[in-house]
């Protein structure tokens, strides 16, 4: 068996309380700190517990050349070789491990981005309930629970009257500003108008213009900016209630602008797996439409390989198009939110992903707002809800 260590690993010493009662009867508090070392790599879904003797293993094994087993175990102790292989840090040449480890080797990861990337996604979490839960916990008042917040603004010097700038004249652009409001109470009664729907992600996600800048390389024109002009970021939809769609799962193709379906299921089916997606938020969940806006590593690392600012440019990526879909839907009287606190491994497994080639960062949505507000939204200008501050 030829075996190697994997692409990326990273370890973090973490401190932990551990009630010791030989340190209560000794008379003091009863608690020990102990160290432990946890692994994180990007090709596991999951963290691994090491000692120091798995620790010092691996840094005497090559990630980048296959060894013989039985090679190494003249070297190292063979119970700490299987420990590490039945872990995945060690990897068999052909097991599933070696192929998810592949993975992360063909898409050129910044090793700190793959693991921070790797550690925040979700799977199965109910936000709401882990509010609830919070809410019970705290009782005192949030200033006394979490301390004084920073100022809301920068001050470096006061500023006299004189030295402000002037406001400009408003525009129909500064009154489309003023009511883009994230919406938290969607009509669950009436279906989104196909044209209104088309619209919006036409204007967010269309591709204006195919360019080939070299032979067999194509960039995108879109209405939004993107490193080297890539365009990494999918729109993946889960429709819900738009006329003359069916619900289900759709991939929207932004050369075509066509809608290519992936799975169809009924109405229900749509709304257990919409909650899902948005971990529980069931006010999100309510949108007629969520985008999923999915980052194809893959194409971004293709050029930016190893790059220490391929990942932040594919969040700066989600961010541009989610204010496009934000300002489109404001525009034609729609309303529209956006969130990271999403299951993203269950978004995954749902659409068929390879988390480590492409994988969502956000989801976001669109649909009619509701004649009435039962859930809280941040409107202090009033531009919603007339005379409401929340």
């Amino acid at each position: 068996m030829f075996v190697r260590r994997c692409a990326i690993l990273m370890l973090e010493p973490r401190e932990r309380a551990v009630f010791d009662i030989a340190l209560l009867v000794g008379g003091e508090s009863g608690l020990r700190m102990q160290v432990e070392w946890v692994a994180l790599a990007p090709h596991l879904d999951h963290e691994c517990e090491l000692d120091e003797a798995q620790i010092r293993v691996l840094g005497q094994i090559s990630p980048s050349t296959w060894l013989e087993l039985d090679e190494l175990a003249a070297r190292h102790p063979r119970e700490q070789l299987d420990s590490l292989l039945d872990k995945n840090l060690l990897i068999a040449q052909g097991s599933a491990g070696d192929a998810a480890d592949q993975g992360v080797r063909a898409t050129h990861w910044r090793p700190a981005a793959a693991v921070m990337h790797a550690a925040s996604r979700w799977q199965g979490v109910d936000s709401r309930q882990l509010a609830r839960e919070f809410a019970a916990h705290s009782e005192q008042p949030i200033l006394n629970f979490l301390g004084t917040p920073p100022a809301p603004v920068r001050e470096y010097l006061p500023v006299a009257e004189q030295q402000r700038l002037p406001v400009p004249p408003s525009t129909p652009f500064d009154d489309l500003l003023m009511r883009r409001v994230t919406c938290r109470n969607y009509d669950v009664t009436r279906p989104l108008d196909f044209e209104a729907f088309a619209a919006v992600l036409h204007r967010s996600f269309a591709a204006r213009a195919v360019v080939e800048t070299a032979p067999g390389v194509h960039i995108l024109k879109k209405g939004v900016p993107s490193a080297g002009g890539l365009h990494p970021t999918e729109a993946y939809l889960l429709v819900q209630r738009v006329e003359g769609l069916a619900c289900g799962l759709y991939h929207y193709h932004p050369v075509n602008h066509a809608l290519e379906p992936l799975r169809l299921f009924d109405a229900d089916t749509a709304a257990a797996l919409a909650r899902n997606f948005v971990a529980g938020q069931d006010y999100f969940a309510q949108a007629h439409v969520l985008v999923i806006a999915a980052s194809r590593f893959e194409r971004n690392f293709w050029k930016y390989r190893n790059h220490a600012k391929a990942y932040r440019a594919l969040t700066l990526d989600v961010g541009y198009l989610s204010h496009t879909i934000y300002l489109a839907s404001t525009e034609l009287g729609l309303a529209a939110f956006i969130t990271a606190a999403i299951n993203e491994i269950d978004i995954e497994q749902a659409l068929g992903l390879d988390p480590r080639a492409e994988g969502p960062l956000a989801v976001c949505g669109f649909g009619l707002r509701a004649q009435q507000r039962h859930e809280i939204e941040f409107d202090p200008l009033g531009a919603v809800w007339a005379g409401a501050a929340v």
